[in-house]
């Protein structure tokens, strides 16, 4: 496997759009333009951003995923030893121009956000931090990695957030909880076997696919309370339920199992998109 083929496989193409987008409709939001910052931000964060955080996980999670039969395509690469240390380097190299760029174009605040959000992309995978092992921070963390681009996004736009604002946020992070725990359950029986401690190897299979449930539902009831017709956007939380749901009493044994519905998120995702872009024009909070 070359160096450039693993960045690609590992950085998940199919899942770009869901850091990318949180920053292009938040800066929009902001601002109402698309300039400079938006076209460089929103690279920064379809492409580097997923190199970095994917390919620096597919490095320190080898022992793991080489027990992970849906490792080595679409959901993830699996990579030779002999390529970790050019995936790290090269990882690094490609975000670093972009960080840099973004951080003399925004002010002190983006600059924090920033900070964070890239401290929460090293931190998930790379010893002695590793929150990818320490139950219930793995998914504040995972969630954080989607979230904070679009408080990026915000915060570059000098955006003042209300409080419909907080509360997308938040329905936005639990979304992502809920997203990363259902996600560690097909994972179970390979992170056992390779000693990786996760929310769903802690609580169990059954008890992650309940957390995740518990979250969605959360969501959406924290959407029912924001203003018309941003109500409309909690719609978007029934497929995920649709997919979670049928793992409700999923036993560790069968955990595996999961990743029949975790197929659907990659469509169900742009389904969710498009729900929030519809919605959000409609509203008047995008442009349009």
């Amino acid at each position: 496997m070359t160096t450039l083929k693993a960045l690609t496989v590992s950085s998940r193409p199919l899942s770009w759009v869901n850091t990318a987008f949180p920053f292009g409709v938040a800066y929009f939001v902001a601002t109402g333009r698309f300039d400079a910052v938006f076209f460089v931000g929103t690279l920064f964060f379809l492409i580097p951003y997923n190199v970095l955080m994917y390919g620096i996980n597919d490095v320190y999670d080898y022992e793991s995923d080489l027990r992970n039969p849906r490792k080595g395509g679409a959901e993830g690469g699996l990579l030779p030893p002999s390529l970790h240390r050019p995936m790290v380097i090269t990882s690094l190299a490609l975000a670093l121009p972009f960080v840099v760029w973004l951080l003399w174009h925004s002010g002190p605040w983006a600059w924090l956000v920033l900070a964070m959000s890239l401290f929460s992309v090293v931190a998930y995978s790379v010893p002695p931090l590793r929150f990818k092992e320490i139950p219930f921070l793995d998914s504040v963390t995972s969630s954080a990695h989607f979230v904070t681009p679009a408080i990026y996004g915000l915060a570059a736009g000098a955006a003042s957030v209300g409080m419909t604002g907080v509360m997308l946020l938040v329905a936005f992070f639990l979304w992502g909880m809920g997203s990363h725990a259902f996600g560690a359950v097909q994972d179970v029986e390979s992170d056992r076997q390779a000693g990786i401690g996760s929310i769903a190897t802690v609580i169990s299979a059954r008890g992650a696919v309940r957390f995740a449930v518990v979250n969605y539902l959360a969501a959406g009831v924290l959407l029912l309370f924001t203003p018309w017709p941003l109500q409309l956007i909690a719609a978007a939380i029934v497929p995920y339920l649709a997919a979670v749901a049928p793992f409700w009493r999923v036993s560790d044994d069968r955990a595996r199992g999961a990743h029949a519905g975790w197929r659907w998120f990659l469509v169900i995702n742009f389904l969710a998109g498009a729900i929030v872009t519809l919605v959000g024009i409609n509203a008047g909070y995008l442009p349009g």
